[in-house]
């Protein structure tokens, strides 16, 4: 299993939110020193979320994303703001490994189809962001409908993984709830890499187990609640 540590952007600064509220954000600093201090600690690959641009403004950190990205070298996943195939492709074209679209593919799922044919199955990522359930969509502040029914239907269309958020657990450093992720890794083929409320090595070894393809760390990792070489032991 693989560790994506978090890089998540707002206003330029490294945050973690709780319950992907803006005004829960507390700054780690600089991005770029981030991503490069988790880097310098075993990381391969980076989870990055432009959060400016979920809520509403795509335009903002662009040249900050860009520039880490062509900085790092790291395998990188983008979501964040991506509201059109064209704002996917041009991340895809500057080099992100694997774009990851939420609000977009609920609205437009025929964009996956498309973008897998233009760029590979394997870089194109639907956000199934949960709620009670319900995919959650707009910022997390509307839901729409069955995750596992959106899932399924993503898989169908050619995504070549998924990124699962349980929504009522992130951020809050509680504990992984395990049965959503179980009953999402079997009822689909594809890889999933699973964020929200992974807290410990336990939550990282019961993710492994349960056949995840990636944990997201986010603010445990920053809080100093789980370390990233523990995490990375643990998935060996």
């Amino acid at each position: 299993m693989k560790i994506f540590p978090a890089i998540d952007i707002l206003e330029g600064k490294c945050v973690q939110l709780v319950q992907g509220i803006r005004e829960s954000a507390k700054t780690y600093g600089d991005p770029i020193s981030c991503a490069t201090r988790w880097i310098d600690e075993g990381a391969t690959a980076l989870h990055v979320v432009n959060l400016d641009g979920a809520f509403g403004m795509s335009s903002r950190n662009a040249d900050l994303i860009t520039n880490l990205i062509q900085k790092t070298g790291a395998e990188i996943e983008l979501g964040g703001g991506i509201r059109s195939a064209e704002d996917a492709r041009h991340w895809l074209e500057i080099g992100v490994d694997r774009i990851i679209i939420s609000t977009l593919a609920t609205q437009d799922p025929a964009c996956i189809r498309t973008l897998a044919r233009e760029f590979g199955s394997g870089r194109i990522m639907p956000g199934v962001d949960a709620r009670g359930g319900q995919i959650a969509v707009h910022g997390w502040q509307e839901t729409a409908g069955d995750y596992l029914g959106w899932a399924k239907k993503f898989e169908d269309l050619g995504a070549g993984s998924l990124l699962y958020t349980n929504v009522d657990v992130e951020g809050l450093q509680q504990g992984v709830r395990l049965e959503p992720v179980k009953r999402l890794i079997d009822h689909i083929r594809i890889p999933v890499v699973v964020a929200g409320g992974i807290s410990s090595c336990a939550d990282v070894g019961a993710l492994r187990d349960a056949g995840a393809y990636g944990a997201v760390l986010g603010s445990a990792l920053y809080s100093g609640k789980i370390s990233l070489k523990d995490a990375l032991e643990e998935c060996r």
